[in-house]
């Protein structure tokens, strides 16, 4: 039961704190410059024209009316029509979001491979070379941006080495995509059993899935490493000491202390990247939902950006709330708060 209280109220919050991410974002972009209308008629239409679209559309309401109209058909799960793809925005993201989780959640593995041991190893011996390195990492990837670290990723293993493919998009232009099941290239590849596909898909991940490893890892070093230099002072570790354990059950020992806090940075990265891709989606063609989300902004296609903004809202609060339960799992005193 002191589980399931915490638990219940973040359920309850999850719908009031999703309507205010939309209030937010429905003002703002109605704040950018440029009118739907006149994109879609084009540069030869006439006044009365774009008028009567603007009445079709609802343009010419108010603003409170636009936003009630709009939660109305966002309770029926309806999101609008793209004008630019003239799809439903439910089904350009259904298309697109598996894209963004792929790359990110592969991303955020390769982020753990790195920092989580670097950060171990520099928190338990603040004066080693692994510090130093720790130190030289972190101070390099967190300065660069991660488009350019993904420039320059190219540039060498493409461009010199010839080892990666052309960044173009989730997939070479001479391999057909696998049957849709979950929108993963590599996973719908390897249900199928389909090996030359999934190498494919693996090849155009590499290149994607290193920059963001590479700048992710940063913060999750970081926490990492000072949760664990604080764990250095703590009884149970001078404990394991005096009871000559060996090194490497207490790094184990303090490992599982200082995961709570890991994983709260882990989640907030995801819910980050979530949205904040999309400099990396451009760079390599990626066809994902930040993609998707800027276009919709440069073109005034208000549905495409709001319904991107519910999307990706929704999918961090139930990302944080998987944080939550996995820091209830990982630390019982969260259990007695």
């Amino acid at each position: 039961m002191t589980v399931l209280g915490p638990i219940l109220f973040r359920l309850i919050a999850f719908v009031p704190q999703l309507l205010g991410v939309i209030l937010v974002s429905f003002l703002l972009l109605k704040l950018i410059p440029g009118d739907p209308a006149p994109m879609m008629l084009g540069p030869l239409a006439t006044t009365e024209a774009i008028a009567k679209l603007r009445a079709e559309l609802g343009l010419d309401q108010a603003l409170p009316v636009q936003l009630w109209q709009y939660l109305v058909r966002l309770a029926h799960g309806d999101l609008g029509r793209s004008w630019q793809t003239t799809n439903p925005v439910l089904t350009d993201l259904a298309i697109r979001i598996p894209a963004t989780l792929e790359l990110v959640t592969l991303g955020l593995a390769l982020a753990l491979a790195i920092g989580v041991p670097l950060g171990l190893a520099a928190g338990r011996n603040a004066h080693g070379r692994v510090a130093r390195l720790a130190d030289g990492y972190g101070l390099g990837a967190g300065a660069m941006p991660d488009f350019w670290i993904a420039l320059l990723l190219i540039y060498v293993f493409y461009t010199l080495l010839g080892w990666a493919p052309p960044p173009l998009g989730r997939l070479d232009f001479a391999v057909l995509p696998p049957d849709r099941i979950t929108g993963s290239y590599l996973i719908d590849a390897l249900i199928a059993g389909d090996g030359a596909t999934a190498l494919a898909a693996l090849g155009q991940l590499a290149l994607p899935v290193a920059t963001l490893g590479l700048t992710s890892a940063v913060p999750i070093l970081k926490m990492t490493r000072t949760t664990v230099e604080r764990l250095q002072d703590s009884d149970f570790v001078r404990f394991a000491d005096a009871k000559g354990l060996s090194p490497a059950r207490v790094s184990a020992h303090v490992l599982r202390n200082a995961l709570p806090s890991v994983v709260t940075v882990v989640g907030t990265l995801y819910g980050t990247l979530l949205g904040g891709a999309v400099l990396i989606e451009v760079v390599f063609s990626w066809g994902g939902a930040g993609q998707y989300a800027v276009s919709a902004v440069l073109n005034a296609d208000i549905n495409a950006a709001l319904g991107f903004v519910v999307v990706t809202a929704a999918l961090s609060l139930a990302v944080h709330l998987a944080v939550d339960l996995i820091s209830f799992a990982l630390d019982p005193r969260l259990r007695l708060t």
